[in-house]
């Protein structure tokens, strides 16, 4: 017999027989799986319900609920895809493409021999598993993928708002130098940020650098200058409040920009014509706030409960040049949630919009 190893993988196992639950058991502890025993198809159902195994070894034949019944139980739930290996002393072809059909990966016939059960579940759970892993990366570089798309969009857009007005020949000559600046600057931040994604991807951090460390006064000095030319086009007027000297916040000072430039280009974007306030304040003790609020519409109540979830807009104006995805307030509220945060909606009182970012004092140690 294999001797014991270092397997993972969680395994239901479901049996009216409770010698054959023992067994089954012990011969699958000694290989290192965690096994949940049931009894009957009832409370195999209400096992998966309270954790979702990797493997299912169900007793083909059980009084009350058999395993057809448990697999169509299973799946009018709703259940995952979880393998599920038939254990029987049937041995009529019939009832075994039945149980094919019915979605049962594999199958032991009683009495089994444990080298024969034991490869047949580590080839499944490994199947299993594997699957997962493939799945979380697909999700994790779909993300990465929407977030890069989408943080790129700002940089790119300033840089074609400042070549459109070059372009034109309509710019005024003493602005000429500050929309090449603006063209500049854009295209360094969107380098920067692909190779924040990329170190980010690697584990690799340049020496030296720093990421948990950025001054809000610095910000909101940056999104004005940065913007500055953009809400003037907008007819948006800033009111500006800056916190004091050493208001610092524990997060990287572009990923702080990056959220909060993607605030003041939903602004721009939804309330044209108005007052637009920057601000940092003092929040809970131990926090700092950025603001960032508008005299526009507002959000509808309605939707209010929606605002932060994937691939929502804000407003349905159908704008065939609005480039947006409805992701920016979702990633951004994940990454202020990563940085210890939190990110949330109020309406103003006269109407409007304020968003505000409430993130953790950075430690007096940090070299900002």
């Amino acid at each position: 017999m294999a001797t014991a190893a270092s397997n993972s993988g969680r395994i239901l196992v479901v049996d009216d027989q409770a010698a054959n639950l023992r067994v089954v058991g012990v011969l699958l502890s000694r290989q290192g799986y965690e096994v949940i025993a049931a009894s009957s198809g009832a409370e195999a159902l209400q096992r998966y319900a309270e954790t979702p195994p990797d493997l299912i070894l169900l007793d083909m034949m059980m009084p009350g609920m058999d395993g057809f019944d448990v697999l169509a139980a299973l799946r009018e739930q709703g259940a995952p895809r979880v393998p599920v290996v038939f254990v029987t002393a049937a041995h009529d072809r019939d009832l075994l493409l039945r149980a094919f059909d019915a979605g049962v990966v594999d199958y032991v016939t009683k009495p089994f021999l444990p080298e024969e059960l034991l490869a047949r579940v580590a080839a499944h759970v490994g199947l299993k598993l594997t699957r997962d892993r493939l799945e979380r990366v697909a999700r994790e570089r779909e993300e990465l993928v929407n977030l890069v798309a989408h943080d790129l969009k700002n940089p790119l857009s300033s840089v074609l708002f400042a070549s459109e007005l070059l372009h034109s020949g309509l710019c005024k000559p003493e602005r000429v130098p500050r929309y090449l600046q603006m063209i500049h600057e854009s295209a360094d931040d969107a380098l920067g940020y692909i190779r924040h994604y990329l170190e980010s991807q690697t584990g690799h951090r340049p020496h030296g650098a720093n990421s948990d460390c950025a001054g809000l006064r610095e910000t909101l000095d940056w999104l004005l200058q940065r913007y500055e030319m953009q809400l003037e086009a907008r007819g948006i007027r800033v009111a500006l409040a800056t916190p004091p000297d050493g208001a610092m916040v524990a997060i990287d000072a572009r990923v702080l920009r990056q959220v909060s430039e993607n605030l003041v280009t939903n602004a721009m974007k939804y309330a044209p014509g108005c007052e637009l306030l920057l601000a940092g304040r003092a929040g809970a003790p131990g926090y700092w706030q950025l603001v960032v609020a508008d005299r526009g519409p507002g959000i509808a109540p309605e939707r209010q409960r929606e605002l932060f979830r994937p691939f929502v807009r804000l407003h349905d104006h159908g704008d065939p040049d609005d480039l947006s995805s409805g992701l920016g307030l979702s990633l951004a509220k994940q990454i202020i949630a990563k940085a210890g945060g939190e990110l949330w909606y109020e309406p103003r009182k006269h109407g409007g919009s304020r968003f505000v970012i409430e993130l953790p004092q950075a430690a007096a140690s940090a070299d900002c």
